[in-house]
């Protein structure tokens, strides 16, 4: 993901993410780069909600990766982090969330 994630991008990044759930070999987890975010609004927050959506419904864990302080700083204040990272064991439990990129949570 590069520049900014708004309501744009978000849908390109939704319908990406969806075709590549709903291929032939779905993958085991959706891992989205971060490195070259400069911006995110509201409505590209609201699209790695929807992402996230799709990807617990296909049992597939979602990694946040080189998140920007910009987009880490929208993730803790609306307390989304831990929810939109949260991944799933072999068995298809939910497990504790990994945090693959970003400075801590303050």
């Amino acid at each position: 993901m590069a520049g900014e994630l708004d309501d744009v991008s978000g849908a390109e990044l939704i319908d990406t993410v969806v075709a590549r759930l709903t291929g032939e070999a779905p993958p085991r987890e959706v891992r989205l780069d971060f490195r070259d975010l400069v911006r995110i609004d509201p409505l590209g927050l609201s699209a790695l909600l929807m992402i996230h959506r799709h990807t617990s419904a296909a049992r597939v864990a979602l990694r946040l990766d080189n998140r920007p302080v910009v987009l880490d700083r929208i993730l803790h204040q609306t307390n989304v982090l831990e929810h939109l990272t949260a991944a799933f064991t072999a068995d298809g439990a939910r497990e504790d969330p990994g945090d693959t990129a970003g400075p801590p949570a303050p």
